[in-house]
């Protein structure tokens, strides 16, 4: 895959997690080359030091004009760097977009509102001759396929990291492993399932909330299925989506069920309380290892989002779970994930 130039948008909200979408391409992406990132709460700024502490070299913008304004090569490509709930556009980041359409740059966008069907903005792509790219966009019924059951005939290992809610950094903690699974030997591929995945360039995945119910589990199946064949790994990693027990987005049986998935990594964040954007609790983490079992999987380790956590309540809950569990708990963010090795080679054996 050739990579493109890119700048990424958050407009004010890159600290935050509703800016998920720009911290997964700022910690990795063979699709992008990312050039800066567009936020004038921190121009002038590192994005990765804003986002985590950590240098990236890649700075900060206050505007698309002020990017264009320094004398730097015209990216080819704008990405909408936030997921927001509901995932419509905010009327804020319009004039943004705007102005990068207007010098010859093209965009892509992960929400669920469709640029491409923006009367706005299909008149002024149309004018200056650059494509909109919506990668929500529902692909069409033909190109969707129904479950068949082929997934048994799938030789590789699955493991699917979970999670006890949405917005955990599950496809970060994915990532992750995949990458350190390559670094020991072990060839292990990811399943994307989100749009930041597409937008990473994985080779194999599809974007399961734009994916019309009647065919998440064939979807599921074709991309292990075609993983296996095509690039035939010693692991295959895929990215979940949401919670189990989630109310506003429940989601997880489908891949243990229809991806025959018989390993699970569980992410949980011990200082939320709550399901993101609700006032109902989130279950014990006990509860829903105990309920992983029932679909006949197993939970090989815990790694914590350390959200709302000072250095010495994250290990507190570390320690905690660990002891409550009898399996791993990691800290992916602080230390890595190098001491899951051992639990995925004991998987793999």
């Amino acid at each position: 895959m050739q990579r493109s130039t890119a700048i990424v948008l958050t407009h004010g909200l890159l600290d935050g997690p509703t800016a998920k979408t720009c911290h997964g391409l700022l910690r990795g992406t063979e699709r992008f080359d990312i050039r800066g990132v567009i936020d004038y709460r921190f121009a002038g700024q590192d994005a990765g030091t804003v986002m985590d502490g950590r240098p990236r070299g890649i700075p900060v913008y206050a505007s698309v004009a002020d990017y264009l304004a320094g004398g730097q090569e015209r990216p080819q490509w704008c990405v909408v760097g936030v997921a927001l709930h509901g995932g419509i556009l905010p009327d804020d980041f319009r004039g943004e977009l705007r102005h990068a359409v207007e010098n010859g740059i093209s965009i892509v966008c992960g929400l669920h509102t469709f640029l491409s069907e923006d009367a706005e903005f299909s008149a002024l792509a149309a004018k200056y001759g650059v494509q909109l790219v919506d990668v929500r966009k529902p692909r069409p019924r033909s190109e969707l396929k129904f479950w068949t059951g082929e997934i048994f005939t799938v030789k590789a290992p699955r493991i699917a990291v979970l999670g006890t809610d949405c917005a955990l950094g599950k496809r970060t903690t994915c990532r992750f492993l995949m990458e350190m699974c390559r670094k020991n030997g072990i060839a292990a591929e990811m399943i994307y399932t989100g749009q930041t995945g597409w937008m990473q360039g994985y080779r194999h995945g599809f974007v399961f909330d734009t994916t019309i119910n009647d065919f998440i589990s064939g979807e599921i199946e074709r991309a292990i299925v075609e993983c296996d064949r095509e690039s035939k790994p010693d692991l295959i990693l895929i990215e979940g989506q949401s919670a189990l027990r989630n109310p506003n987005g429940p989601c997880g049986s489908e891949f243990l069920l229809s991806g025959d998935v018989k390993g699970v990594i569980l992410q949980h964040a011990p200082g939320r309380r709550c399901f993101d954007d609700t006032d109902i609790p989130i279950p014990s983490v006990a509860s829903e290892v105990a309920l992983i079992g029932v679909y006949g999987a197993k939970v090989l380790a815990v790694t914590l989002n350390e959200e709302n956590l000072d250095e010495e309540a994250a290990e507190m809950h570390r320690r905690a779970l660990q002891e409550e569990l009898g399996i791993p708990v990691v800290r992916p963010l602080k230390e890595g994930v190098e001491g899951l090795l051992a639990v995925v080679k004991g998987y793999l054996s």
